[in-house]
């Protein structure tokens, strides 16, 4: 040995003495040839970062051993490692690639063992068939490097190879792939093989190739496309007789199925790592499939479409550390035995479709760090036991139906980072023990029913990033030092949808508060100026709550990030000089409700990112500015309805061309809408009701694929409806009522089958009334074409309309009868949701803010007019629940159809005003929801059905000007109307009539009537007899039981008792 240091000892002094000697320097430096080799390697390449800056041929530069990434060998000098892994890029994800092409001249590198050009790019090059003549490496990195076509063959001439890494990043158009893996089994030594995202999709013989490298221990094929195993190629191989030693296995990403199941037991005595997620497993999981795995540590089976309860078996693998069973379709409960799995650091079971209740074992799992079971059905309280799992840093029980409250022991739990118990049915009380858990960095507790005040302890969350308590019933008043502890680390305070009061705190030096939420409380009082000085500030919403006061430029002095603020819904008033300029640029601004006016806010014309502004109901009284245009240009949600702005729409070359929601409703602008045209395609809602806009409709709905929400009623817009609208095949929503149109209905109209409302009332539309509509838009339930000028019959094919909720046709001229098959309308027999609403989710296009593209969500609630006694009514929040037919101020002759009763949901019926004949159905009393009855003004006779007395709710009945007779039905209903709702039938009597009906005088002179009278005598009489045999009986036996057993049998036969005295029992 000490021989050895030696001459070691002397070899290292010769170097020296070689290196310090002028001219003898290359001697011991790298071999010439190879030193040329590598030059020219360099002049295929790229470098544009200068990664091979030291590669230069200089004098005092010829020793390629000193070259960054080349290693010589200290013995014989040749070059045996070149390691030019791409390092990364001051740009996150970006690498400082070297670009260009592979020479062949590494193949003077004859003594080449370490090849490593990783994270380079090669520009979709193949990988150069020459690199398997290296037969002495051991080591090859090609990874990431952007290589297609497909790896060479000639790879599998390096037998010496220990290590090879040919991954990728997954792109199916671009990544490597190999049509077999044949030439792996030439590699004999390998260890380590990574070919993950390469496309092996035509390798069917993938698994015999793995079988045959007796040394691999760690194999990554993840995201490769394999196919299942064949079931025929599966080795019959007894327990543990594979010759393959592998630790490490990564199968996930595949199409594998369950036939992996049985090549997985070549390895169970030695794996330590499976994963197999992203698969097509299927199914249940095998107790046999990894009951044998005792060594495993680390088992991922999440998305693999297993479908089945969890097995009690998982108890088995004792050394088990991490276990994911998440996304897939597992049913049942969790086991008990899953407390016997006291190796567990990390357990995800979340969503799948488990039940039941968390099992109390789950506090046996001491060592347990991470335990994920959100997005399932589990039920149940949250067990007590969870608190002994101390060593917890992520729970996560969201998105279940939890129940009862949040145990006091997960105070326990000091070390959690991360708690996530929302979107439950948690109740109660925010527990103090929650101050305990001094490590908190993230607590999710929202959308549950939780009441009562935040507890004092938050105080002591000195780690607090993000608290979002929003959406449950909280209250109490939120002191300035409720979270004061956490003033330099808090991000995330939402507490929105709750019950707070009091004013809005002063959140004085929380320097990191990115995102603030208080939106829709009861909080009152001022806006203190401290909101100012958030400086990080980007997200900012106290809409709808009680504040009141002034908004000035304090207010928003340093809030140099912002790029949300909501305001809206609150009695706030903006006093902004002219001169101030924000200090942020806003994507999105909503202050409806607040008072920005007269004037448009001059404040606004500085702010040329939005997306979105709504600055509804604000008090402006202005015209409408030219530079609005300039600030709306990338809008994609625009509302400034509900104020009085005048002008007209601009003579300008392109409208918002990205806008989405267009809302102008309720102002005072007037002009033409022809350059509508300029708007982009994805308009999904226009609203420019309710103004004084004239000329003709637009001719450029083609373009518009997308848009379902058309309001253009209550205008002065004049000519027919242009066909292009039958191009509007998303719409929805159509209101063109009270307008001056004329002309036909466009058959185009066909084509709109999504449209569930029109109301083009108020025209001077005319034609028939076209028979398509039944058939062609089966979603319509409100079709309102009243006070037009329609002629012709009502076509029968109306009756398929089945979700038909308001029928209107009234005030038209339309003939012949009203078709039986009314009875058709099959939404008006049941009940129905409260609104009639469109939702809509689209992600914002341009400027997206701090919290990314998120998708906007957006709602369009429908309103009707429902017509009757000479006034309209306006419904919005209840329009779901109004059934209604009105036929009225039309021509139609003949009986009301019988079917109409049918409807036992209708709610209003007006058929007043034609020249309907014959009697009222006498059924009509089945129609117990009704409100609303008008025959008014036809010509129906006979009596008024008795059963009417039968609709308690009837608010509105109008029966004049008919020829109906004989008495108005006793009932306090019917009593309860005026003399209008009758009069004008000549020989109609009875109260409220002031005509007193003459057949109570003839009834008294009439033979009938007296025998009527006998009967009635008798009756009285033998009642009178039969009460003075009853008190012998019970004078005389006392028997009460046999009294009222004799006056029940009385009572129920006492209408047959006329005819049994007329018979003389």
């Amino acid at each position: 040995m000490a021989g050895w240091s030696f001459q070691h000892l002397l070899s290292f002094l010769m170097l020296l003495l070689l290196c310090a000697k002028p001219g003898l320097g290359n001697v011991t430096g790298c071999i010439e040839r190879e030193r040329k080799a590598l030059l020219h390697f360099k002049r295929r390449l790229v470098d544009d970062y200068g990664l091979l800056s030291s590669w230069r041929d200089e004098h005092d530069n010829r020793n390629c051993c000193n070259w960054r990434g080349v290693q010589c060998s200290n013995q014989s000098g040749h070059v045996i490692m070149l390691h030019l892994q791409a390092p990364w890029s001051e740009n996150a994800y970006e690498y400082q690639s070297l670009r260009g092409e592979i020479s062949p001249s590494l193949l003077e590198l004859e003594h080449l063992t370490h090849l490593d050009l990783s994270c380079n790019d090669f520009e979709g090059r193949h990988i150069p068939p020459f690199l398997g003549s290296l037969s002495r490496m051991q080591y090859l990195n090609l990874s990431h490097a952007n290589f297609n076509h497909t790896v060479p063959t000639q790879l599998g001439n390096l037998s010496n190879l220990f290590s090879l890494d040919l991954s990728d990043d997954y792109d199916y158009y671009r990544s490597s792939n190999s049509g077999n893996l044949e030439w792996l089994s030439r590699l004999s030594s390998l260890r380590f093989l990574d070919l993950s995202n390469v496309h092996l999709s035509e390798a069917i013989h993938w698994s015999q190739a793995i079988n045959k490298l007796p040394s691999l221990i760690h194999l990554d094929l993840r995201g490769c496309d394999l196919s299942p195993i064949p079931p025929l190629t599966i080795p019959s191989l007894s327990h543990g007789n594979s010759s393959v030693p592998l630790v490490f296995l990564d199968l996930s990403g595949n199409y594998l199925t369950s036939s992996i199941y049985p090549w997985l037991l070549n390895f169970s005595t030695t794996l330590l790592h499976l994963d197999l997620s992203f698969n097509g497993l299927n199914g249940s999981i095998p107790e046999y499939a990894f009951g044998n795995m005792s060594s495993l540590e680390y088992l991922d089976l999440h998305s693999s479409e297993l479908d089945d309860e969890i097995p009690d078996t998982i108890r088995d693998m004792g050394s088990l550390a991490y276990l994911d069973l998440s996304e897939n379709q597992l049913w049942g409960s969790i086991p008990d035995t899953v407390g016997k799995m006291v190796s567990l650091s990390h357990l995800d079971l979340s969503y799948n479709q488990l039940q039941g209740s968390i099992p109390d074992t789950v506090g046996k799992m001491v060592l347990l760090s991470h335990l994920y079971l959100s997005g399932n059905q589990l039920q149940g309280s949250i067990p007590d036991t969870v608190g002994k799992m101390v060593l917890l840093s992520r729970l996560d029980l969201s998105y279940n139906q939890l129940q009862g409250s949040i145990p006091d022991t997960i105070g326990n739990m000091v070390l959690l980072s991360h708690l996530d118990l929302s979107h439950n049915q948690l109740q109660g009380f925010i527990p103090d023990t929650v101050g305990n858990m001094v490590s908190l960095e993230n607590l999710y507790l929202f959308q549950n029913h939780l009441q009562g005040e935040i507890p004092k302890s938050l105080s002591n969350l000195c780690n607090l990033q993000e608290l979002e308590l929003e959406r449950n019933n909280l209250s109490g008043q939120l002191t300035p030092d409720f979270v004061a502890c956490a003033n330099d680390t808090l991000e995330i305070l939402s507490l929105w949808d709750n019950q707070f009061s009091g004013s809005v705190p002063a959140l004085i030096g929380f320097s990191s508060l990115r995102e603030l939420r208080l939106d829709f409380n009861q909080l009152n009082g001022t806006l203190p100026e401290s909101v100012g000085q958030l400086a990080n500030l980007q997200y900012l919403d106290i809409a709808s709550n009680l504040l009141q006061g002034t908004i000035s430029e304090a207010h928003l002095f340093n809030l140099s990030q912002l790029s949300y603020l909501d305001l809206s819904s609150n009695a706030l008033t903006f006093n902004m000089s002219l001169e101030w300029v924000p200090p942020f640029q806003l994507y999105s601004l909503r202050l409806a409700s607040c008072k920005l006016g007269p004037r448009f806010p001059s404040w606004l014309r500085t702010q040329n990112q939005l997306s979105e502004l709504d600055i509804s109901n604000s008090e402006i009284s202005d015209v409408l500015p030219d530079w609005f245009w300039n600030v709306t240009s990338t809008v994609n949600t625009l509302n400034i309805s509900n104020n009085q702005i005048n002008g007209t729409l601009p003579n300008l070359p392109q409208l918002p061309y990205q806008v989405r929601w267009w809302d102008f409703s309720d102002n005072k602008l007037s002009g033409s809408i022809s350059l509508l045209c300029t708007v982009g395609e994805e308009l999904l809602l226009l609203d420019l009701s309710n103004n004084s806009l004239s000329g003709g409709l637009p001719n450029c709905w083609v373009q518009w694929k997308s848009l379902a929400v058309l309001n253009l009623e209550n205008n002065r817009f004049s000519g027919q409806i242009p066909n292009s609208f039958g191009s509007l095949r998303s719409i929805r929503t159509l209101h063109l009522r009270n307008n001056n149109l004329t002309g036909e209905l466009p058959l185009s109209f066909k084509n709109c089958t999504s449209l569930r409302f029109i109301d083009l009332a108020k025209n001077r539309l005319s034609g028939k009334i076209p028979e398509w509509i039944g058939g062609s838009l089966p979603n319509l339930i409100v079709l309102n074409l009243g006070s037009n000028r329609f002629s012709g019959g009502i076509s029968p094919e109306l009756c398929q309309l089945k979700n038909i909720q308001i029928l209107d046709l009234s005030s038209n001229n339309m003939l012949g009868v009203v078709p039986r098959c009314v009875g058709s309308f099959t939404a008006m027999t049941k009940k129905g949701s409260l609104v009639i609403a469109h939702n809509y989710s689209f992600t914002n296009i341009g400027g997206c803010g701090y919290m990314g593209c998120m998708p906007r969500n957006a709602s369009y609630v429908d309103r009707a007019l429902v017509k009757w006694k000479a006034r309209e009514f306006d419904f919005k929040s209840t329009l779901g629940l109004v059934k209604s037919i009105d036929l009225s101020s039309n021509k139609l002759w003949g009986e009301i159809p019988e079917e109409v009763i049918d409807l036992v949901e209708l709610v209003s019926l007006n058929l007043s005003r034609n020249n309907l004949t014959g009697l009222i159905p006498a059924r009509i009393g089945q129609l117990k929801s009704l409100e609303v009855l008008d025959l008014s003004q036809n010509h129906l006779f006979g009596e008024i059905p008795t059963s009417l007395v039968e609709i308690s709710g009837l608010s509105v009945l109008d029966l004049s000007d008919n020829n109906l007779s004989g008495k108005i039905p006793q009932g306090t209903q019917l009593q309860s109307f005026d003399n209008d709702s009758y009069k004008g039938n000549p020989t109609l009597c009875g109260l409220p009539l002031l005509k007193k009906c003459s057949e109570d005088k003839i009834k008294q002179d009439s033979p009938t009537h007296n025998i009527e009278d006998k009967i009635q005598q008798d009756g009285n009489d033998m009642w009178f007899y039969v009460s003075i045999a009853l008190g012998f009986i019970v004078g005389f036996w006392g028997d009460c039981n046999f009294v009222l057993a004799i006056l029940a049998w009385l009572n129920a036969n006492r209408c047959v008792l006329p005819s049994m005295i007329n018979l003389g029992m």
